[in-house]
């Protein structure tokens, strides 16, 4: 449990090793001044020309893996996660656009004549949408077609299946905790469906439908999912995103339970569950998902269920936010694949805590503000925002004053802080916070204030 004396950071760095002393001290200090300011530069976040020099040496040790630099916080998520009865365990990729830099190492993105590299993590969620951080990562290069248009490297299909396997090892450790694979369009593979059957699916998997199979029977997947009468209904608000106003979805459900084929006379068993969107505003496309799945669901409180599962996935797409907006990964210039993969891996942990703090904060609004944030932190949100500090400071409390400080008006109908106005907001509490322990250090002698 975090304590006022223990910075996050030094909580979930516990069992960090990264086969010497002072590298684990660096990790950590950088871990603290990224978080402290997710947007600034490498030379801004550190305080003065021998740490910025001794961060740099640090992304350049060829002997600092990145992937032992994520270890521990993957062993925090992980015991986060022996909390809840199921855990979603979210995979995507993302492309990070480096273009116009130098780095060595990068390659093409979608369009041929951009650099960059992909990122493909594992994102730990609650069915309540509570982030519990990241449990694995792929981070990669594409490799430049050919002249016959092929591309060399590993094929990237893998890393679906490879973070299948992952979850699969993990499930044993976690005996009172269902684990959920799930995964948007590229995740649906027959490859992948076999795999998780040969290993006795030891976690459950849920995947957004891509193809249109054809069944042993001779007809198609989707018109034999929908082909009957629908088992329900549901309604939901859809979120606000950029441009787009939030509106309410109403869709229907089907639900049908397949023998999807798998080559040589094998075959699959999946539920295919289709929720389709009716009375759609005009002019707005219907949304309509596709999922299969290995559970079953013979009730329509289990095929909500599931679709309350899938809405869960946004999580992920917050996280790649924070980490391109907040974190602003992109605008790093460190000169070699390497040395941004040693980088990610610290600004994807910083991405999940604001993430973790957005979530809690709405879904559990009366935890101690000390069990986040260190006394100065909480009494410069308070300052900043002119407002009297209460005994027992809570949660939702003074993450809404840092949200004000990041542009959250706070208005009866605004609802509840997001990811953006918190980073925002954390910059100036930091740098507040930063001031009163200056203060406080130097016992205020000669300081005008």
């Amino acid at each position: 449990m975090v304590t006022e004396s223990t910075p996050w950071t030094q909580t979930e760095f516990t069992q960090l090793e990264l086969g010497d002393a002072r590298l684990n001290k660096r990790a950590r200090l950088l871990m603290e001044r990224m978080a402290a300011d997710p947007m600034a530069s490498v030379p801004k976040a550190c305080q003065g020309w021998g740490e910025t020099m001794a961060a740099y040496r640090f992304f350049d040790n060829d002997k600092v893996e990145w992937h032992a630099i994520l270890e521990p916080h993957w062993q925090q998520t992980q015991g986060r996660m022996q909390a809840h009865r199921v855990v979603l365990c979210v995979q995507d990729t993302t492309e990070l656009d480096f273009n116009g830099q130098g780095a060595i190492g990068l390659g093409p993105l979608t369009y041929e004549a951009q650099r960059g590299m992909f990122l493909h993590p594992t994102y730990a969620v609650t069915p309540q949408r509570e982030p519990l951080g990241v449990l694995d990562a792929w981070m990669w290069a594409r490799e430049k077609k050919d002249g016959s248009g092929k591309r060399g490297g590993p094929k990237e299909s893998v890393r679906w299946i490879e973070g299948y396997e992952r979850i699969a090892e993990m499930a044993p450790s976690l005996p009172s905790t269902r684990l959920v694979y799930m995964a948007d369009r590229e995740a649906d593979l027959m490859p992948l469906m076999e795999r998780a059957q040969a290993l006795g699916t030891p976690a459950d998997w849920l995947v957004r439908a891509a193809h249109n199979r054809c069944l042993p029977e001779g007809d198609k997947l989707w018109e034999r999912t929908t082909g009957g009468e629908p088992v329900g209904q549901i309604a939901f608000t859809m979120a606000a995103r950029h441009g787009v106003k939030a509106r309410t979805v109403h869709q229907r459900l089907w639900v049908q339970r397949v023998e999807l084929p798998a080559g040589k006379g094998k075959c699959i068993a999946a539920t295919c569950l289709v929720a389709r969107e009716f009375d759609a505003p005009a002019g707005v496309k219907p949304v309509e998902w596709r999922l299969l799945t290995n559970r079953t669901a013979s009730t329509v409180e289990e095929a909500l269920e599931l679709i309350e599962w899938y809405r869960a996935r946004w999580e992920v797409e917050i996280l790649f936010n924070i980490l391109k907006n907040a974190c602003r990964v992109e605008a790093l210039q460190l000169g070699t694949i390497e040395r941004l993969e040693r980088a990610l891996a610290l600004f994807l942990v910083v991405a999940w805590r604001v993430a973790y703090l957005m979530r809690l904060g709405r879904t559990c609004p009366d935890l101690d503000a000390h069990l986040f944030f260190d006394p100065d932190e909480i009494r410069a949100a308070y300052l900043l925002t002119k407002t009297r500090v209460p005994a027992q400071p809570k949660l939702n409390e003074v993450l809404r004053l840092v949200a004000r400080l990041g542009g959250f008006l706070g208005r009866k109908g605004d609802g509840e802080p997001g990811a953006k106005t918190i980073w925002l907001g954390l910059r100036e509490v930091h740098v507040a916070a930063k001031t009163l322990r200056l203060l406080s250090d130097d016992g205020g002698d000669d300081i005008c204030v």
